[in-house]
């Protein structure tokens, strides 16, 4: 994976609610904004232009086909922003928190933006990824989340079988999502460890063996209607709302 942290590196974010919130966060540098020229006058990008000035970032009004070549998408909504990497923590700074989740195995990065939305908003305390088999926190990722990874703690040190291993010996209660889990989603919720790390897998392949031979408990919420399953964003949303406690 490449050094996102290296000085001289830059990315792209895009969209008009991602560039407010890193804004707002104020957790990256902002190098320089480009702007649709034709939409410029439009509300919403009117207070975007105000914020950026207010703040001397540099601003450029384009055409919508720059906007696109330099986003790499046709959703930029008229914006995109040129910043410095996305501030990852260390995962030794989370350790003591009293609610993680780790993804493992999610590589759509709307999916994985969901989840962080719903982890954030629902008040854990921070996001494991997985340094292989994960997007990361790229454009398409913060987008989805609607700019919730610029507020919610995002680790990307370990392989998932490692943050495993140190939660453990941390003394966090492992719990996995798993459709076929013996142990319900309100079971668990009656008896909320103190410490608790989640873990959603993907929809494909679920969460490694390794860690459902890990987990104190693989949890199921119970299907009442006729589908198999739910998507991976909507079963973690309603996990993360069951399990985050008081």
């Amino acid at each position: 994976m490449p050094d996102e942290n290296a000085p001289d590196q830059t990315v792209i974010v895009y969209g008009v609610n991602p560039a407010f919130e890193v804004l707002r966060a104020g957790r990256r540098t902002i190098r320089e904004a480009y702007l649709n020229r034709s939409s410029a006058d439009s509300p919403r990008l009117r207070r975007l232009a105000a914020l950026l000035q207010a703040k001397n970032i540099p601003q450029r009004l384009v055409e919508k086909g720059q906007l696109i070549d330099l986003s790499g998408s046709r959703d930029h909504q008229g914006v995109v922003l040129i910043t410095d990497p996305y501030p990852y923590v260390p995962f030794a700074e989370l350790l003591g928190k009293r609610r993680l989740v780790l993804l493992d195995n999610i590589e759509d990065p709307h999916n994985v933006g969901a989840i962080i939305r719903s982890a954030e908003v629902l008040g854990f305390d921070g996001l494991l990824l997985p340094r292989r088999g994960s997007p990361g926190i790229l454009p398409s990722v913060l987008k989805a989340s609607a700019g919730a990874t610029e507020f919610l703690p995002i680790a990307i040190n370990c392989a998932a079988n490692q943050y495993i291993k140190i939660a453990k010996e941390e003394g966090y209660h492992i719990a996995v999502l798993d459709g076929k889990g013996e142990t319900t989603l309100e079971e668990l919720q009656r008896r909320l460890p103190n410490k608790l790390l989640l873990v959603v897998g993907g929809e494909d392949k679920g969460a490694g063996q390794f860690i459902l031979n890990e987990a104190d408990d693989v949890v199921s919420i119970p299907r009442r209607g006729q589908v198999s399953s739910l998507n991976a964003s909507v079963a973690a949303g309603i996990a993360l709302a069951a399990l985050v406690g008081e």
